[in-house]
């Protein structure tokens, strides 16, 4: 009986271990930043400048603007959990050919921004940045980007701010419910600093929204995008990849074919 109690209590020794681990070391599981020198130079087709936010003395958010010859408007685009610019920026060069603007920035702690990552922190940063586009565009011009993870910073900000449309890209309903069904034995709910409630906020958004997500999505499951889907108002529309997975959905015939009608 005893050498039970004593394996009972090496098991939940090792269970509250890993709770502890999983809250204090989330920020590893969740985010795999790419770190870039200050004087790191990028190497990009078309017109572009380097634009450097300095939130505080010890925040700085770094971003890249690409300008079209005749710009219609400016995608404002966050993207994934990984990487930094120096990648990133790639994206940008297919929306200026359709005579967008495009600012694209990294998160705290990628690339060459620094600071705390939070989802407050990235909320806080994305508004600082439209409000740096309210400068030069009409918010009607500006179109509001979410990749991956950048769907849930896009979905905070377009739910309090006026916008042409919004674009989610392999969006998750909820991060809560994704990263728990990853770690189904853990109370990760309650350990996880992190919500990014798509589904609760996109109902506030009163202009288009449109989801692409692809049927072997293997990092953010179908199922999330149909559920944002059921809640979804008339003007939006959602786009089935069949056989697209999470990092592949741009190179589809029909994802190009929708985003040139979107942005027409």
């Amino acid at each position: 009986m005893k050498m039970v109690l004593q394996f009972l209590y090496f098991i939940a020794g090792l269970y509250l271990l890993i709770c502890l681990l999983l809250y204090f070391f989330q920020d590893r599981l969740i985010f795999f930043p790419q770190k870039l020198a200050v004087d790191h130079t990028f190497h990009f087709d078309g017109d572009f400048e380097e634009k450097f936010f300095q939130v505080d003395n010890k925040t700085m958010v770094h971003a890249l603007y690409f300008f079209s010859k005749n710009p219609k408007g400016v995608i404002l685009y966050f993207h994934g959990n990984a990487g930094a610019l120096d990648d990133w920026g790639e994206v940008a060069d297919d929306f200026v050919k359709l005579d967008y603007d495009v600012l694209i920035s990294d998160f705290r702690g990628f690339g060459k921004s620094t600071g705390i990552m939070s989802e407050a922190n990235f909320n806080q940063d994305a508004q600082m940045l439209y409000d740096f586009l309210l400068e030069k565009y009409d918010p009607a011009q500006i179109v509001i980007y979410g990749r991956s993870l950048g769907t849930g910073v896009a979905v905070d900000l377009a739910a309090g701010n006026k916008a042409q449309q919004l674009i989610l890209e392999t969006p998750f309903a909820n991060f809560a419910d994704l990263a728990q069904s990853r770690f189904k034995v853990f109370p990760v709910k309650a350990l996880l600093k992190f919500s990014f409630a798509n589904k609760d906020k996109i109902g506030k958004v009163d202009y288009p929204i449109h989801i692409f997500h692809g049927t072997n999505d293997e990092v953010i499951p179908y199922n999330h995008a149909k559920e944002l889907q059921s809640v979804l108002k008339p003007a939006s529309t959602f786009t089935t990849i069949e056989f697209g997975s999470h990092n592949n959905i741009s190179t589809f015939q029909e994802y190009w074919t929708k985003i040139k009608a979107i942005l027409k």
